[in-house]
């Protein structure tokens, strides 16, 4: 027996479960949300707060724009309870409420003279670390890989980001984003593929 398979399966069954119990824990959240019970929604906010603001910021490029974004997610959500359909992925279905917010924000604020204009990268957000890593070399990395993520075209960066920072599979960024599957991986193929191009002299690799 292969043991490394065994512990890929394993790994595969612990995440499976995990992912039962989360849309369990959600389920029951949004039951006692809907009665009224507001620490179940703050519970709810929470947890998606981080990644409706990472989808929000890697649309619209700046601070205080992302967390207007958010704080209107979060609204529209309370006024959208009832609406979810139980069984349908929750958070695929908030995301899909921020783009639609960021889309409509955009567009009203287009051509709006922007004087504070955020400079932030996307590692100022707190992405996910490498474990243990907190060299010079490492921070610098990331540094480098937050100005590359940066340089993508904006829906390479929003397909990375989803994927990778939000953890949402093919099919549910395709449904967020109303395009096909795809059209999504091939989103996803250029953007890994530019990154790495834009990465290369750092790694000392060949682009």
């Amino acid at each position: 027996m292969n043991p490394v398979a065994g512990v890929g399966a394993t790994y595969s069954a612990v995440m499976e479960r995990a992912q039962v119990f989360q849309r369990e824990d959600i389920s029951r959240l949004l039951e006692k949300a809907r009665t009224g019970d507001r620490q179940a929604f703050r519970t709810l906010v929470v947890m998606h707060q981080q990644r409706v603001y990472l989808l929000a910021y890697s649309l619209l490029r700046n601070r205080e724009d992302a967390t207007d974004v958010v704080q209107e997610t979060f609204m529209r959500l309370f006024q959208k309870l009832d609406a979810y359909e139980p069984g349908k992925n929750f958070q695929g279905w908030l995301l899909q409420i921020a783009k639609n917010l960021c889309i409509d924000y955009y567009r009203k604020n287009y051509g709006r003279r922007r004087e504070h204009q955020s400079d932030m990268s996307l590692q100022d957000i707190d992405p996910p670390a490498p474990p243990g890593d907190s060299s010079p070399a490492g921070f610098d990395l990331r540094q480098a890989f937050s100005r590359a993520l940066a340089r993508l075209g904006e829906r390479q960066r929003l397909v990375f980001v989803m994927k990778h920072y939000n953890g949402l599979d093919y099919r549910e960024i395709a449904e967020v984003l109303d395009i096909s599957t795809g059209t999504v991986k091939s989103l996803h193929f250029k953007a890994v593929r530019n990154l790495r191009a834009l990465l290369s002299p750092q790694l000392g690799m060949k682009p």
